[in-house]
């Protein structure tokens, strides 16, 4: 996903609300669960949210969600958020966060969703710079 940040966006500092951030985060996420799951989910918890760098008015905001750890219906997302500044075209990660998401059946209820490929376990994985958005 890519945002540009708005003067409604930001405190009076000139910097982004860490709630929009959350926000746009949470729909990042939502985006990376929904596609694994194939299928409805619900967010469940955010953890560990770490901001680096401030992102200020005129910022462009790139979020990179992945899919990082399965459980038997939940997942565990790292959403990777960089700040651009526009002019220069100059990155920097910004934030980093992981949302547990579960998976839910028809009814609402937690479903299965698909191990990761080979079962492997990303979590603890430092973003990946080339792959960024």
């Amino acid at each position: 996903m890519l945002e540009l940040v708005f003067p409604k966006d930001t405190n009076y500092h000139g910097t982004a609300f860490g709630g929009w951030v959350l926000s746009l985060m949470d729909k990042a996420a939502s985006v990376a669960a929904v596609r694994h799951a194939s299928g409805n989910v619900v967010t469940a918890r955010m953890d560990g949210v770490d901001f680096h760098v401030p992102i200020r008015v005129g910022d462009a905001v790139a979020l990179d969600a992945q899919v990082v750890k399965v459980g038997r219906t939940s997942m565990t997302i790292r959403v990777d958020v960089y700040r651009e500044d526009m002019p220069t075209g100059e990155q920097e990660l910004a934030t980093t966060g992981y949302f547990v998401f579960v998976g839910l059946d028809e009814h609402g209820k937690p479903r299965p969703v698909p191990p990761l490929p080979g079962g492997q376990d990303t979590s603890s994985a430092d973003p990946d710079p080339e792959a960024r958005p």
